[in-house]
This record gives C-alpha cells, structure tokens and sequence, in this order.
C-alpha cells in the first residue's frame, strides 16, 4: 500500500461542525504538583481552579493556557474514584479530548443517531458569568470526546472554577495551538475507529501510512490522519503491524493498558526558540544521530533556518508539495513509556513527517532497548 493523502481542505459540507479544540484534560496522580510541572517546563499560565476551596469536595482541577491551548489537569482525593482508578490502571494520561462546537446538544444528539456511544448527556452549567453546555460521546479506550458550547460565558474556564493566577513567573514559550492528536489502538482497531470518525463525526481520510513507509529492521507500525471538515481537528490513529521485536505501539498498550492518546502535537512560530527553552527547563528529548544532518538539505531543500541551529537542537526537516516542517518528539512525560508531546513548526507543509520515520523510529527502539522492552 502506497502513501494516499487527499485534499479535505476542498469545498465541502461539513456535516459535524467543530470550531476547534477547545480542550485537553490529564487524569494524574498528582494535580498540584503537575500543574506546577507545565507552569514550570512547558510555561503554560494558571488560570482557573477547582478544588476544596470551591465547593469541589472529592477533585482538584487546574486549567492552564498557552496561546489557543488549555490543559486541565485532574486528580481525585479517594482512591475508590473513578478518576483514581484510571490513573491505578493507566498512569497519567489524557481522558478528554474536548471540542467547541455551537451547539453541544445538537452535536451530541447527531453523534448518536450516528452510532456514538454516550459518555454523558447534555448538561448546563450555569454561575454568574454565565452558562457553558457540555455533553460526551466515547472514543478508543477510555477517551473521550466532550462536546463544549460556550458563547454564552464570560468566565475564566468554566462554571465550578475560580480564576487563579500562577505565582510561579512564567514567559510563554510561543506555544499557539494543538495542530494534531494522535491516538494508540489495538491491531485490527484502526480502520474501525477511521470508520468512527468518518461515519459518527463526518471527518475526512487525509492521509495513510502503511508499515513499509513507518519501519525499521525491527518495528513498524500503519497509520491513518482523519480530518474534520475545517481542517482544525486532526486525529492520526495508529495501531502495531507486523515486525521482528515490539513496536513503539505494542509498548504503548502494555503500558497503558488499553488504547488511547499517544502524542499531542503543539505548533509554535520560532522551534529553536521553543526547544531550547524547554532543554533549559528540564524536558528530554528524542535523540537522532548528528548524521542526519549530512544529507538532510539534500532531501528538503532550501530552508529560511539555519542547519547548525537545527542540528545543536536535534530538530528535524521535512518537505511536501506544500512546503516544509521542523519538528521534535519529547521522550514520555511520565514514568509509563506512554504520553508524550511533539513541537512542530510549518512552513507550508501539511503533511507529518513522512521522511523522518525511519530516523524517529530508530530513536524511540534505542529509548526501548535501554529500557528492556524492544
């Protein structure tokens, strides 16, 4: 199987209207002190909280914000909670991958007549600021997908949160917006969970990877981009193919224990800035060799950013018919090898990367081997 990208940025009618990701919640063990954690490495702002001091008796969640991006992170005090027991089972790791829409009712309603299975049904929300809609279809694994309308509210985040500033100082990184989601199932589940987004959500087949084009001599994985109609939500679903050792996906399941959300792809305007920074502030990175740097111009062609910048970064390069990106992949953010964060910049390029696979792979099996599961 070849390479298929298609055009979804052509005239059509969206038939599941989403304006964008409105947010991202982590079930952790510790919420204080994650939060503390994204102020500090990734310099997200603290903006709102829920907690004992707000009425919250059984959670403690902290709302964090970068440019278009919030983060909710959430841990539960009892260790019978639902919330408790995801965390036992899964470690740290992302629970809801939440969507704005205008109209979270009408959304949901049409996601089911579809065939999505409810997580919640429509609620209100209401405080002095005004009210926020929200209901939830399922998704792989325990993911789920809650739909948020909230042109009726003026507040920080949401009804049941307080504003809340941070008192750790911090400057932004350049982080703008998610640019993609990507998410971790079982083999034989990925074309599935397409036909999920497909039929349910009316998102649009972008772009297939088979296992000749995402391998190494020991491991590969297929791929499948879904795309809503505006092109603001894009979902890659990956699930293990056939190989000599274990994939970075049969990793993942037997760490996480079930499917879910692998990487979360954040866009940013200056990446060496952005990389550097976060070196400095304690995040790892995935390591390829100086090597690839020989014959990188060679593939991409001429770039505005200069190579040895890039190279002391380890940042990589790639090329479409539409430009070019510069990417990098932290290595996981948690003792599990699951969640991790990759920092992009585009250039025109709409495409993922497709002529780094082989050199990221390689990198994740070195990170494997030493820690004894390739």
């Amino acid at each position: 199987m070849n390479t298929l990208t298609s055009n979804v940025t052509a005239a059509i009618t969206d038939t599941f209207p989403i304006n964008g990701t409105d947010f991202i919640e982590f079930y952790v063990g510790n919420a204080k002190q994650t939060a503390l954690f994204y102020q500090h490495c990734f310099c997200f702002e603290l903006i709102a909280y829920k907690g004992p001091e707000t009425g919250s008796r059984d959670v403690a969640s902290y709302v964090l914000r970068q440019g278009k991006i919030t983060f909710v992170i959430t841990g539960a005090f009892d260790p019978n909670h639902e919330i408790s027991k995801h965390v036992a089972l899964h470690g740290d790791g992302v629970k809801v991958l939440a969507l704005w829409v205008d109209d979270a009712e009408q959304a949901y309603n049409l996601a089911i007549e579809r065939g999505a299975e409810s997580a919640f049904e429509p609620l209100k929300l209401e405080d002095d600021h005004g009210s926020v809609r929200l209901a939830a279809i399922k998704t792989y694994g325990e993911t789920i997908h809650t739909l948020v309308e909230r042109s009726n509210y003026k507040g920080a985040f949401m009804p049941g949160y307080s504003p809340k500033t941070s008192l750790y100082k911090v400057k932004s990184l350049g982080l703008k917006y998610v640019d993609h989601c990507v998410g971790n199932v079982e083999l034989g589940d990925m074309n599935r969970w397409v036909k999920f987004y497909e039929d349910v959500m009316g998102f649009k087949l972008l772009v297939t990877f088979d296992d000749k084009d995402i391998s190494t001599d020991y491991t590969a994985l297929m791929s499948k981009v879904v795309s809503n109609g505006n092109g603001f939500i894009k979902f890659p679903i990956n699930e293990p193919a056939a190989g000599k050792k274990k994939s970075q996906i049969e990793e993942y399941l037997d760490f996480y224990k079930s499917a879910g959300v692998q990487h979360i792809a954040i866009a940013t305007d200056d990446i060496i800035h952005t990389v550097e920074t976060l070196r400095n502030n304690g995040i790892e990175f995935l390591y390829v060799p100086d090597n690839y740097y020989d014959t990188v111009l060679e593939r991409v062609g001429e770039i505005k950013e200069d190579l040895e910048d890039l190279k002391r970064q380890n940042i990589l390069v790639d090329r479409d018919e539409e430009g070019y990106l510069l990417q990098i992949f932290t290595k996981p953010i948690q003792d599990r090898p699951t969640v991790f964060f990759e920092i992009i910049e585009r250039h025109g390029a709409r495409s993922f990367g497709k002529g780094n696979f082989k050199a990221l792979f390689e990198a994740i099996e070195r990170e494997q081997e030493l820690r004894g599961t390739l």
